[in-house]
């Protein structure tokens, strides 16, 4: 049997017209995201003057160890809000505020005075902004005798009202 080539013609054109895997489109790499920018809010300050803000939560503790003895102020459980440290070696008494705040100044206010301080980084884990004092500043006894209440406002971080305890004035005469 003979085949006809005529036949063959049009499956081969058939067959032609099938159109072949198209390429595949590359796809553009996708682009790293950049991580998005926090801005930290800013403190708010508590609403007029410092002795009717509200005082902060905790209670104050007093320890003695090797180097003098501190007093602890803050929520149970948690980091100290704020240290007040007796290094008698140093003979000298360090304000801790916890924190973040490099090169701002430290204002103590009490009900008699008010007294701005260098303070500077003192720690960084866990964060605490520190002035350092002599045990004789009189700022330590307004801090001791203030009516019921101190405040320390350092910028960038929240003004607090602390409330002051016998324990403020122990660590003060730790060290004198």
């Amino acid at each position: 049997m003979r085949l006809n080539p005529l036949i063959l013609l049009p499956l081969l054109a058939l067959a032609a017209c099938v159109p072949s895997k198209p390429e595949p489109v590359p796809q553009p790499k996708p682009q790293p995201v950049p991580p998005p920018v926090v801005i930290a809010p800013q403190p708010v300050r508590p609403a007029g003057e410092w002795v009717d803000w509200p005082i902060e939560p905790g209670t104050w503790v007093y320890r003695a160890d090797t180097r003098g003895s501190l007093a602890l102020f803050g929520p149970a459980g948690a980091n100290a809000t704020v240290t007040l440290r007796c290094d008698k070696a140093r003979a000298r008494i360090f304000l801790s505020v916890s924190g973040t705040a490099q090169g701002s100044p430290m204002v103590v206010r009490t009900s008699s005075t008010m007294k701005s301080l260098v303070a500077s980084q003192a720690s960084t884990a866990p964060p605490y902004v520190a002035a350092e004092l002599l045990p004789r500043d009189a700022i330590l006894d307004a801090i001791a005798y203030s009516r019921g209440r101190f405040a320390i406002e350092i910028a960038g971080l929240r003004p607090m009202a602390i409330p002051n305890w016998a324990e403020i004035g122990r660590v003060i005469e730790d060290c004198r």
